[in-house]
């Protein structure tokens, strides 16, 4: 099929006002806004100032008053407790607006923040819908992490009410969250004033007595709530990322830009009509979770898939197929790391023809770049198109895609093909100046941001200025590097500061670093992401020691890889720490960790001019060595 991205993206481009105006009326506004783009304060641009809806009317109630009552709106699949339970619009609302009463019982009102802390379970889907209808903040926290990181997002979020559970289901464990809870809210000095705990058959949490309420009970004694109207610039949630100093950043994600720009992207981006089954394979945690589990889909009227499993070892590689062959998904979206799985384990897709996938559509991939031998092998397998995507935490949906709405454009493999409509992306050298097409610069998106994206971080508008708009005045600044082809195409190549990406988590090197250097017997560490098949990337320790340590080094490293878990969380698969001499440094001090990256990955590398002696390289790249790197 011919390919609308060009006229779109030009009328976007013409009259971006006027585009999204025309794409707002698709939603339920209670009132109206007075201006599609406030810009009376850049850079703090704010989208459909004066308007006031509510995200979960729209997501719920709207369609219940529709036609879609009885539609299932959310497919819980769980392959960890070998459970399905199919859950309509009608049964959902209910739940949502029960749940909404049981956050008013304990004090929540409009502004308040509730911190969801739980797995991968239809409650934590109810909690964020429940928040919304009564116009509270919810922020999700990623159940992989440690007490320590949950109470520095308590502290910053101070919320009133934390939702969790009594544990979550892994392949082969039950990993009780109840513990962690307790020790961050002993860490934390903001104190919530009532922890609402969902007790899960696998794992019965002990409960404090005056703080702690049962789920189950709550929900039997509550009475619906009906929604409220907030302003459209009002936020929506506070999502967690990290930032380069190692403390947390709060992305705030406002209610109409939000609803808009999800809604817009589900027909246009992702190519699915309302009542279609749409699978994002993610957590609730990230933002993928947020945009594409939760908020885009439901905000669509489709049928949504809430998956607890993996894709491999659950029990097998045929996992994904399983759950689109039975559901009857038509698009799946997921991260290129759950396909290196797939393809380590099942390399010739045996597994993928016990399915029947006949209807199966598309497949989108976002997360980390995604590699072209993987790309290559998925469409081979699948026989149906894949698209690369790029976004980030803090845009709330796609930057860089191939719009199966628009009809799609040629694909090429290791490209995420052209800015969405509503973004204008530039590749600007160190002075702020576009560079030709073919060479790499520092990828940046000229200001205001469409609606969707982050208007702020929480609490702090000097950091979100500093962070994003200090490097290119005028220009948000994604810290990605990249280039454009000839075509316009766009080619998302690295970070450009010191977060590494394993598996699409997002980690900051210096948080890393500060658990090591922590360590009695460690003088200087450095920290890199070294390129890995599976994961995209994994986290490399360098490790100096103090003088006159005399203790094994295999004692040591294993002592820093334990403390990296317990205070950073196994979702930072650190599991590489060597011992070395020295680290090569600048002469003013500065750890040249890129060159470093480039040694661990094999790749071609200038020797720094500042550097304090050249030999060192020589030595870390021998170090490197005895560990396997780099690794072909």
């Amino acid at each position: 099929m011919e390919s609308g991205y060009d006229s779109v993206y030009g009328h976007w481009l013409s009259n971006p006002e006027c585009f999204w105006a025309e794409a707002a009326e698709a939603v339920h506004w209670f009132k109206k806004w007075d201006r599609v783009l406030d810009a009376s304060r850049p850079p703090f641009y704010r989208w459909f100032s004066g308007g006031s809806l509510n995200s979960c009317y729209n997501a719920l109630d709207l369609h219940v008053e529709t036609g879609r009552a009885d539609q299932p709106a959310l497919i819980y699949d769980s392959a960890v407790t070998n459970s399905t339970k199919v859950i309509t619009y009608r049964v959902l609302l209910n739940e949502v607006a029960r749940f909404a009463g049981v956050l008013l019982l304990h004090g929540v009102r409009k502004g308040d923040r509730v911190i969801i802390y739980m797995p991968m379970v239809p409650e934590a889907v109810i909690a964020m819908l429940a928040c919304a209808r009564i116009g509270a903040i919810h922020s999700v926290v990623f159940g992989g992490f440690a007490a320590n990181e949950l109470a520095t997002r308590i502290n910053d979020a101070r919320p009133k009410v934390i939702v969790s559970a009594s544990c979550c289901v892994e392949v082969n464990r039950v990993v009780p969250y109840k513990p962690l809870l307790d020790q961050a809210i002993e860490l934390a000095i903001a104190k919530p004033a009532a922890c609402i705990i969902l007790q899960r058959p696998q794992e019965q949490a002990s409960m404090t007595r005056g703080r702690d309420f049962d789920w189950a009970q709550e929900m039997a004694q509550a009475k619906p709530a009906d929604c409220v109207p907030v302003a459209a610039t009002d936020p929506l949630y506070i999502l967690y990322t990290s930032g380069t100093t190692g403390l947390p950043k709060g992305v705030v994600r406002d209610n109409g830009g939000h609803l808009v720009a999800l809604k817009w992207s589900m027909k246009n981006v992702y190519g699915v009509e309302p009542g279609e089954v749409f699978w994002a394979a993610s957590d609730l945690g990230w933002a993928v979770g947020h945009s594409y589990i939760v908020y885009g889909p439901l905000f669509h009227g489709n049928t949504t898939v809430l998956y607890e499993g993996k894709p491999v070892g659950t029990p097998d590689p045929g996992a994904f197929w399983r759950v689109i062959s039975e559901h009857d998904v038509k698009v799946l979206f997921t991260a290129p790391t759950a396909f290196r799985a797939i393809k380590r384990e099942d390399p010739n897709g045996e597994y993928i023809r016990r399915y029947d996938l006949s209807r199966f559509r598309m497949l989108f991939l976002a997360g980390e770049r995604c590699d072209p031998d993987t790309l290559l092998w998925a469409g081979r397998q699948l026989g149906v198109p894949v698209i690369d995507n790029w976004w980030q935490t803090e845009t709330g949906w796609p930057v860089g895609a191939n719009c199966a709405g628009l009809g799609l454009l040629p694909i090429k493999p290791g490209s995420c093909t052209k800015p969405v409509p509503g973004y204008d992306v530039r590749v600007l050298g160190e002075d702020g100046q576009e560079i030709p097409f073919g060479q790499i610069g520092n990828i940046a998106i000229k200001l205001p941001l469409p609606p969707g994206c982050l208007p702020t971080l929480w609490n702090n508008d000097a950091g979100y200025k500093e962070s994003y708009m200090s490097t290119y005045p005028g220009y948000y600044q994604t810290a990605d590097a990249g280039f454009k082809d000839e075509d316009g195409y766009l080619w998302i190549m690295s970070r450009t500061d010191d977060i590494i990406n394993v598996a699409g988590h997002r980690l900051s090197t210096g948080a890393l670093e500060e658990v090591l250097a922590s360590h009695t017997d460690v003088a200087e560490c450095a920290v890199v992401g070294a390129a890995d098949e599976l994961k995209g990337e994994i986290p490399l320790g360098l490790i100096v020691l103090k003088t006159g340590v005399g203790r094994p080094h295999e004692v040591i490293t294993a002592e820093l890889i334990r403390m990296v878990r317990e205070k950073i969380g196994p979702v930072a698969s650190f599991k590489v720490a060597a011992i070395v001499k020295r680290l090569p440094k600048t002469r003013s001090g500065k750890i040249v960790r890129g060159t470093i990256k480039k040694i661990a990955d094999g790749l071609e590398y200038r020797i720094p001019p500042t550097i304090d002696d050249p030999a060192i390289l020589n030595e870390i790249t021998a170090d490197l060595a005895a560990l396997g790197y780099p690794r072909k």
